[in-house]
């Protein structure tokens, strides 16, 4: 690693360090990113889990966060997203699978007395278009749509039971949502958990839910030539576990969760600020299982087969137990499981006439627990014969989940939960959250607002600040 040279030094590549690098590098900053792995993105790596030539995401993989963000979506990056004929399924027991459209009408008109209902609130917030996505992901700032946020707002701020227990009369819109809600890895019945569904439903109207071609390691590569481009230099293999070891610089931006500051700063840190740290609370794990397939996945409903991304998991009543069992500590036997299906929308995943398949189920942070087959019997719930195409899998807990990336503390790939009070106080309570109280050393990673999400905002905005400030 170079001794000096650099005006700021980024530390972690995923999508808020590389967001926060080129922020800073485009203002004309001199910038270093360090990384720790050996490939850089953090969360947007992909991997041969499985078998040669079966390229799976190891961590997020849907990328219409991605694509609706302002700290990405005018880049003009080479990259191709590839969008699947449906966005989301939501395969049922007892009938046809609900079926997410990118047409709001289209996707209204297969909830039957619902429909008008689901115009108003998802379809609202779609119609509103970016601006409202502007304004949700940069909370701290003026609003773009004052109009959209107040009508949003207050449906956002409910439970997901209630809401979709009030506004839709019918189990098919009300399973629905809870899928969305479900995103969240919070008990359903929590406030806000509506809002998460909201946003995400609304997403897909709005640009789609869409996967990059060849894997989401050609969207984080593709940024981190465009930081080379700006004049930044990269290095990987190189772990950072305290801020001595970095070269001299009058900003340091550091991706990372507030665990590994702690350990990173170590007595630097005031008291009272360490306390406030240390009382951040982490969300639940993911239990995440790669399949390379011989075949497709042989969906009951063969509408299933054209969305890229499924929820599993029945009913509303169904899911908000399933995640409320893992708030409370314990592991569902009937988990809500979210399945990506890569291929539906970039063939390029697999060897011809092979099949990639991505899927995770939420547990108590930190849990030993292996739910393999439980994920299994929950596909093969809405697809008997699922195990029969199996050619080979990857199962990571959490505890593999933090040894590939120390980010995704006790298998939290939310950098936090995502609860109300996080919300506002992301890491800490503050007006401005990103800022640590080490001259020019901030935060930007999901444990910062807006949270989770392949977005790059946490980033974007603890460079704007530094700009500012350094």
């Amino acid at each position: 690693m170079a001794a000096d040279g650099f005006d700021a030094v980024v530390v972690g590549s995923g999508p808020n360090g590389l967001s926060g690098a080129l922020t800073l590098a485009a203002a004309g900053r001199r910038v270093l990113l360090v990384e720790g792995a050996r490939r850089f993105g953090g969360g947007l790596r992909t991997e041969e889990l499985t078998l040669p030539g079966h390229a799976h995401d190891v961590c997020a993989s849907v990328l219409a966060i991605a694509v609706a963000s302002p700290a990405f979506r005018d880049l003009g990056l080479n990259v191709e997203f590839a969008h699947p004929p449906v966005p989301a399924a939501h395969p049922l027991d007892d009938g046809p699978a609900v079926l997410l459209h990118r047409d709001p009408a289209r996707t209204a008109a297969g909830l039957g007395r619902d429909g008008v209902a689901w115009l108003e609130t998802v379809g609202a917030a779609a119609r509103a278009g970016l601006p409202l996505v502007d304004t949700l992901l940069a909370p701290f700032g003026v609003p773009r749509a004052p109009v959209a946020l107040a009508r949003f707002g207050p449906l956002a701020l409910l439970p997901a039971t209630v809401l979709a227990g009030t506004v839709f009369r019918a189990p098919r819109a009300r399973a629905l949502l809870a899928g969305m809600a479900a995103h969240s890895m919070l008990d359903l019945r929590a406030p806000v958990s509506s809002g998460y569904g909201m946003m995400l439903a609304s997403l897909a109207h709005l640009v789609g839910w869409p996967v990059a071609r060849g894997g989401s390691q050609t969207f984080a590569d593709a940024l981190v030539a465009r930081l080379r481009e700006l004049g930044g230099e990269v290095v990987s293999g190189q772990w950072v576990g305290d801020l001595a070891e970095l070269p001299p610089a009058r900003t340091i931006l550091l991706d990372v969760t507030p665990r590994q500051f702690l350990r990173m700063a170590g007595p630097r840190l005031p008291a009272r600020y360490r306390e406030r740290l240390s009382r951040f609370r982490y969300g639940p794990g993911a239990f995440k299982l790669d399949w390379a397939l011989s075949g497709p996945v042989p969906w009951r409903d063969p509408a299933v087969a054209g969305a890229g991304t499924v929820h599993l998991g029945g009913t509303l009543a169904e899911i908000a137990h399933s995640e409320a069992e893992v708030a409370a500590g314990r592991h569902p036997r009937r988990p809500y499981v979210l399945v990506v299906q890569p291929g539906a929308a970039d063939p390029t995943r697999a060897p011809a006439g092979g099949h990639t398949l991505w899927g995770y189920c939420h547990v108590p942070n930190g849990s030993g627990v292996n739910m393999t087959e439980a994920i299994e019997a929950q596909i093969e719930r809405y697809a008997p014969g699922f195990r029969d195409l199996i050619l080979a899998r990857s199962a990571r807990g959490p505890a593999e989940l933090e040894r590939h990336n120390p980010n995704l503390v006790g298998g939290d790939i939310g950098g936090g939960l995502a609860g109300l009070w996080q919300f506002a106080a992301r890491p800490v309570l503050s007006p401005h959250p990103w800022r640590t109280p080490l001259r020019g050393v901030y935060l930007c990673s999901s444990s910062t607002p807006p949270g989770a999400g392949a977005h790059g905002m946490g980033g974007r905005e603890a460079a704007r600040l530094a700009l500012r400030e350094t």
